[in-house]
């Protein structure tokens, strides 16, 4: 019968009539034969099965086997002996070269007829040693996945004791050695198959044997954390940790995290090839693991660790080809996709958006990160948007309250932020219309659109930080600030944050670029007793002349820090600035003097060169001085009262008090004094007379509540004042670019710094309980208070104070109205009768008889922004630029007026951006958008400087004609030797942390080949520095994106 069923199996009849024939040998086979007969029979069917060259073949084969295993068991038992069995799984089937790759699946099929038979414990015994033996000699996926069914459906035969634990941790090794060849969507389909089969394998032993759980993790992450040249481990080792117990996690990474034998190299590359897992499509709870194994990490401060791999884990660039479904292509050297680039595939979404969220939310001691990520994002929500799925709107808002967190964490950076902002506003622009419409109350308009992005507020932003952080102790982190690979491009150069020191960073840049200051204070020779100015000296030598990116300012926080800052907390910048100068000018003021004074102008007079030199350098560059005036009502004497001051603080105005425009100059005849000024902080300012005036007398207490840096004040009444009038506004008359449009321009009826400037002058009405005991009439009467500007300051310093007491809540909060900025102004200062017969001969603007008022030109030098809605909290940055004379060397200033030419310069000077160590180029339109773009992020101190001309003081002059005549200050000689000792030691330093940094860079791991290249982006953020310290002193996707 073997014969017969040879010859029509080998025969050429079609399959149809073959199979009738087989049918009939099949029949026949189920009658009672002799033992020789079935022997035949079953050698015949087991070399159908195992080497037939078509699949027709080998199913008869396997019919065959069925029917005589059925009906002939105790031949069939005699045959399926151990001795054949241990010569197939040894030797193999089939000719040299050419074995069978079916042994495992004939086994399989024999087995269910010898279950019950004597010879079961002995087939069952050998087998048990023959998959071990299999899986230590590493067989491919697909033999993987046959032992893996075999040992699922007859449990039997897997190995016990402690071969049970030696074979996981070898079935393990194997799959970290699986490799999908092919590309096609089948055959990775296929290969997910074959190693859910495998890992289901381990599942199944660890349910019944958990003793075996943790041998099993051991090897893996022996695995993973090799550093040996070798082949990096299969992304397939995921498919391993999704099936461990949730509730063994903790004890499992504290005890990774706290085993010594681990090398930081070790556990860096294990990390590595974990995030990695990200990618893998069948795994649960991937993302779980890793970030536990990151927290673990942080618990026992391996920051080191957490900062490189999430540098080197969590950015890769890419592109999107018109939001079409993703293929990958491949390369012959690619670079693996990395965390942020696996956002793009639905299947591994999920994961990977939650291994971001905590790679950044946790990584806060610096931007860096969340940094590398900038230039990919707007690419990245275009093609979720156009994706349009539950899974890509999800990760949407998931990814907008992430960014809006990043942006609360690391403000200061405006020209970086835009372009995201424009993405995501694009994408949900209902949302953005809700939080970024403002009106001049200052309240947000609400819109009743039925889809609506909810924008995290900052208790949650606050609560996900906290929730995130590595450590809550900041020091901690000090060591590992990132440090600048190189200067800016600027050539300027950066502060370190010393930990909320923002707000000194902030000012000493703003200073540093007051040139004519500057030149000052680097002018000072040295043994000039005076300790902090020298200190002021050294730094601003340091940001002049230093190599390094950013240097530390640690030595004049010291030195210049107010007695009652709390150390770490975030401060107010006006009040530390003026605490800064008060310190400067008292120390100069009682004795300590500077010995090398300014070269004054040969034209100014001997009693004018008498009062310069009197004054102190604050006095000269900060000081200014106004009259403050009493009328009484009844009587009209007036009192009044001269007093110096170095800035102006400018309150806003109530909501309903209606602004004039100022948007030009009214005639110098019309111009009046006009005052209001309210103290931040009086205790602690009232030694310094000069430096602050006292606080004025409180309004009608029938007015509506006021902040409280303007409370006592009201609006003047309706009856015609002698004394008002506009007073300040911009020169867009005369000013080409003023006239054009380019200066920063509000919206009707919003805010302006003219605006602020003349509320600031408005007269008081002293009424109530605020009347004004008027020494003529001897008795309490109504009066009403002014003030005028009788000398402007060099450079303009203004306050805005927004930070207001909110009666309701009895706590203060930021004022948010946006108010802008003019790069001119023109500032209206009362001078004496003999000085208005000299202006007027100076120049063609006149004064009229008796009003004693001229127009002084003031062009913005530096603007500091607060980012954040307390005085407590946020972050200072600052706009700069070098505001020097535009008028050439040697050309009269004799009232002629000023070529367009020389003005277009002034709008046309170079801006830069401070941001601690942060240093960018940046523009005037930049400076007046800020708030528009980042409502939080508004004006808080404005630097103006005064312009030379005829408009000008002779006095102030004297500063500006120094410093042309001094050009760069040499420095002395100490100075400049700790500079140079200071430059080559931070060489040296540069090239030791590029070895360092070379070394422990290499022990990286290089990620597998899961997710290929479809872009080789060039696309890089170059920008560096931050708000935080620094060392140195779209588409749905497929599975043709799937390689494994």
């Amino acid at each position: 019968m073997d014969k017969i069923l040879e010859a029509v199996v080998m025969s050429s009849y079609p399959n149809n009539v073959k199979q009738g024939l087989v049918r009939r040998v099949i029949e026949a086979a189920k009658q009672p034969m002799d033992s020789e007969q079935c022997w035949s029979m079953l050698e015949l069917s087991t070399k159908l099965y195992l080497t037939g060259d078509t699949k027709y073949k080998r199913e008869i084969g396997k019919e065959v086997l069925e029917v005589y295993g059925h009906y002939h068991p105790e031949e069939f038992e005699e045959f399926f002996n151990v001795r054949f069995l241990l010569s197939l799984l040894q030797e193999g089937y089939g000719p040299l070269g050419k074995r069978s790759h079916y042994v495992l699946d004939y086994i399989q099929l024999g087995l269910q007829f010898v279950l019950e038979s004597p010879s079961a414990n002995s087939i069952f015994s050998l087998l048990r040693i023959e998959v071990l033996r299999k899986v230590c000699e590493r067989p491919s996926p697909k033999q993987c996945a046959k032992i893996s069914k075999l040992l699922t459906q007859h449990p039997q035969c897997i190995p016990t004791g402690k071969h049970q634990v030696l074979f996981c941790q070898q079935l393990i090794r194997c799959i970290g050695q699986f490799q999908c060849v092919s590309e096609g969507e089948e055959d990775i389909m296929e290969f997910l198959e074959q190693v859910n089969k495998v890992s289901g394998l381990l599942q199944r032993i660890w349910r019944t044997q958990t003793s075996a759980i943790l041998p099993s993790l051991k090897e893996l992450f022996t695995i993973i954390s090799s550093t040996e040249e070798q082949e990096v481990p299969s992304n397939a080792l995921a498919s391993v940790v999704q099936f461990v117990p949730l509730e063994l996690m903790d004890g499992v990474i504290r005890n990774l995290t706290n085993d010594d034998s681990i090398t930081d190299v070790q556990m860096m590359t294990a990390i590595g090839r974990m995030i990695d897992w990200v990618s893998w499509p069948l795994g649960k709870n991937i993302d779980k693991w890793i970030i536990a194994l990151l927290k673990g990490l942080a618990a026992v401060k391996k920051f080191s660790i957490l900062i490189e791999v999430t540098l080197s884990k969590i950015e890769k660039p890419m592109e999107v080809n018109g939001g079409a479904d993703l293929h990958l292509q491949p390369v012959e050297d690619p670079t693996p996709e990395q965390v942020f680039s696996k956002l793009l595939y639905p299947i591994v979404r999920e994961g990977a958006l939650s291994v971001l969220q905590y790679m950044l939310l946790s990584f806060q001691h610096s931007h860096e990160a969340f940094h590398l990520l900038l230039p990919h994002i707007p690419r990245l929500v275009a093609s979720l948007k156009k994706e349009d799925s539950n899974s890509a709107t999800s990760s949407l808002e998931q990814l907008a309250e992430l960014i809006h967190c990043m942006f609360f964490r690391f403000s200061g950076f405006p020209d970086l932020y835009e372009p995201v902002l424009e993405a995501v506003k694009r994408s949900f622009a209902v949302a953005y219309y809700q939080f970024f419409v403002w009106k001049d109350n200052g309240f947000v308009t609400q819109m009743s659109l039925s889809k609506a992005l909810p924008i995290p507020n900052e208790d949650r932003i606050k609560h996900l930080l906290g929730q995130n952080a590595w450590t809550s102790q900041k020091n901690e982190l000090a060591c590992f600030y990132p440090r600048l690979a190189s200067k800016s491009e600027t050539g300027k150069i950066g502060l370190i944050n010393l930990g909320n020191t923002c707000y000194m960073n902030s000012i000493i840049q703003s200073l540093f670029m007051a040139s004519d200051f500057r030149h000052s204070v680097l002018n000072l020779t040295e043994g000039n007793s005076q300790p902090l100015m020298t200190k002021l000296q050294w730094l601003f030598a340091f940001l002049e002349h230093s190599q390094r990116p950013a240097i530390s300012p640690e030595s004049f926080l010291s030195a210049s820090w107010p007695p009652w800052f709390t150390p770490g907390a975030q401060q107010d910048c006006s009040e530390y600035l003026k605490y800064l100068l008060d310190r400067l000018h008292e120390e100069e003021k009682t004795g300590k003097r500077i010995y090398q004074k300014l070269k004054e102008s040969s034209l100014m007079s001997q009693a004018v060169e008498h009062h310069y030199l009197n004054k102190t350098l604050i006095e000269k560059m900060f000081g200014g001085k106004m009259m403050t005036k009493i009328r009484c009502l009844k009587c009209l004497n007036v009192s009044s009262r001269e007093e110096a001051f170095t800035d102006l603080s400018l309150a806003f105005p109530p909501p309903d008090r209606r602004m004039r425009g100022s948007t030009s100059v009214l005639p110098v005849e019309e111009i009046g004094p006009q005052f209001i000024e309210p103290p931040e902080n009086p205790s602690q300012l009232t030694g310094s007379p000069w430096i602050q005036r006292k606080a004025p007398m409180a309004r009608d207490p029938a007015a509506p509540p006021m902040p409280v840096e303007t409370l006592g004040f009201q609006e003047p009444g309706e009856a015609a004042n002698p004394l008002s009038g506009d007073a300040v506004g911009v020169d867009a008359a005369k000013d080409p670019l003023s006239a054009s449009g380019e200066q920063a321009r509000a919206p009707k009826d919003s805010r302006s710094v003219p605006d602020l400037i003349n509320y600031f002058l408005s007269p008081e009405r002293l009424t109530a309980e605020n009347k004004y005991h008027c020494e003529k009439c001897a008795s309490l009467q109504d009066a009403e208070k002014v003030a005028e500007l009788t000398e402007g300051p060099h450079y303009l310093i203004l306050t805005l104070l927004r930070f207001s007491f909110d009666p309701r809540t009895m706590k203060r909060k930021k004022i948010l109205d946006n108010v802008s900025i003019p790069v001119v102004l023109k500032l209206p200062i009362l001078v004496a009768p003999e000085e208005t017969e000299e202006v007027c001969r100076r120049g063609k603007d006149k004064a009229a008889p008796g009003s004693g008022f001229m127009s002084v030109m003031y062009d913005l030098c530096s603007v500091v922004v607060h980012s954040g809605i307390s005085s407590e909290s946020g972050h200072y940055y600052c706009y700069s630029r070098e505001c020097t004379d535009t008028v050439p060397h040697g050309q009269p200033q004799d009232g002629a007026p000023k070529p367009a030419s020389d003005k277009q310069l002034d709008f046309e000077i170079q801006w830069y951006l401070f941001n601690d160590t942060r240093v960018s180029f940046s523009s005037f339109e930049s400076v007046s958008n800020v708030t528009s773009f980042f409502p939080k992020d508004t004006a808080y101190v404005l630097f103006y400087r005064q312009r030379p001309g005829r408009q000008s003081c002779p006095l102030h002059e004297a500063p500006a004609e120094a410093s042309r005549l001094h050009g760069e200050p040499s420095l002395h000689k100490d100075l400049m030797e700790a500079i140079s000792k200071d430059n080559i030691l931070y060489l040296q330093e540069q090239e030791k942390e590029a070895r360092n940094r070379a070394a422990y860079i290499s022990a990286l791991p290089k990620s597998p080949l899961w997710w290929r290249d479809f872009d080789r982006d060039k696309d890089d953020d170059s920008s560096s520095g931050g708000c935080s310290p620094a060392a140195g002193g779209g588409g749905s996707g497929s599975f043709h994106g799937l390689v494994f």
